[in-house]
């Protein structure tokens, strides 16, 4: 194997073997090179969600700083297939919904390739709360994007980014008005208020006025947890997906128990989103399109009388797939 390819798999690959398109570093007959199309290495990245308490989490690995990944695999029927198959072996649970998010071919996106180009076909996962993940390798998403969390209202270090935004955007004459009013747009700041959706281009944002680490600003001027590469770019291309996923697709039920109170539903749904919601209003709008039904049974909850149990309906499940059914995100 090359020198490259090894570099590869000793930065990135997860600690024990596993069947399918990820190979341990720990068994040097395991080990497989990635597909290589010209000077092109293609593998496949995981961003794999789940909710524990109030908190979602992602699957990590190099202790917090990199996504799970592996070298694409001609073995497998289907990229899904080697995939629900590695997920599976990680998390003792087979993965629920699962779709791809988007293809990273930028050049010198991974410098462990020296002259290489690495192509990263990156995956969207749920797995339910209860798959482990509190063990070691999951890590809460906000520790990588504090200001996208407002449960609580609005975070402290947005008052950092924005001081620091506007000295970037002043400091180019010419474009100073767009940087603004881009700012000022992609934060809430302009009137419209939040837009949980846009994830993606705050992070983008932050990196192109080099406010985050992978831009190049150092340690000690980074917003947020730093990650390996564009890894924290793919995981901020997963949240916000999923966020828009939630209003109109009801994939929120792969993350839940079987059964669930309507309060765990809403406050898993606003970990996800990172916004608070109207309960009235969302145990009405939940009611109205006939998302979930009763089990009869109950659960206690702290401070209050037993509340009742719940679950998707099966109609749900088995037309998930369409369309039109959406879970609400009213906010307070």
């Amino acid at each position: 194997m090359g020198s490259a390819a090894k570099a590869l798999h000793l930065h990135w690959l997860p600690s024990r073997p596993v069947s399918g398109i990820i190979r341990s570093i720990h068994s040097e007959r395991s080990i497989r090179s990635p597909v290589t199309i010209g000077f092109a290495h293609a593998e496949l990245i995981a961003v794999l969600v789940a909710v524990t308490g109030d908190e979602p989490r992602v699957m990590t690995i190099r202790s917090g700083n990199a996504l799970p990944s592996g070298p694409f695999e001609m073995g497998h029927r289907t990229l899904q297939s080697g995939l629900r198959e590695w997920v599976q072996e990680q998390t003792e649970h087979p993965v629920g919904y699962l779709e791809q998010l988007y293809t990273f071919a930028d050049r010198d996106r991974n410098n462990d390739i020296p002259g290489g180009r690495t192509i990263s076909i990156s995956y969207l996962g749920l797995v339910n709360e209860q798959s482990g993940a509190g063990r070691p390798g999951w890590h809460g998403w906000y520790e990588y994007f504090p200001w996208e969390d407002r449960r609580q209202g609005r975070p402290a270090v947005l008052d950092e980014i924005m001081a620091r935004l506007r000295s970037w955007a002043d400091a180019d004459t010419a474009r100073r008005d767009h940087r603004h009013r881009r700012a000022d747009f992609t934060f809430g700041l302009d009137g419209g208020g939040w837009n949980e959706d846009l994830a993606l281009q705050r992070y983008e944002l932050l990196y192109e006025a080099g406010l985050v680490s992978e831009a190049g600003c150092g340690a000690e001027a980074n917003l947020g947890r730093a990650m390996f590469a564009d890894h924290r770019r793919i995981l901020a291309t997963g949240i916000a997906r999923l966020r828009a996923k939630i209003k109109y697709r009801p994939v929120v039920f792969e993350l839940m128990p079987e059964s669930f109170t309507l309060l765990r539903l809403q406050r898993t749904i606003e970990a996800l989103a990172g916004l608070t919601l109207h309960k009235q209003n969302f145990r009405r709008l939940i009611e109205q399109q006939e998302l979930v039904e009763e089990t009869g049974g109950t659960e206690s909850e702290t401070g209050g009388r037993p509340a009742k149990l719940f679950r998707f309906r099966h109609t749900v499940l088995e037309e998930r797939a369409l369309a039109g059914t959406k879970l609400p995100l009213s906010r307070n």
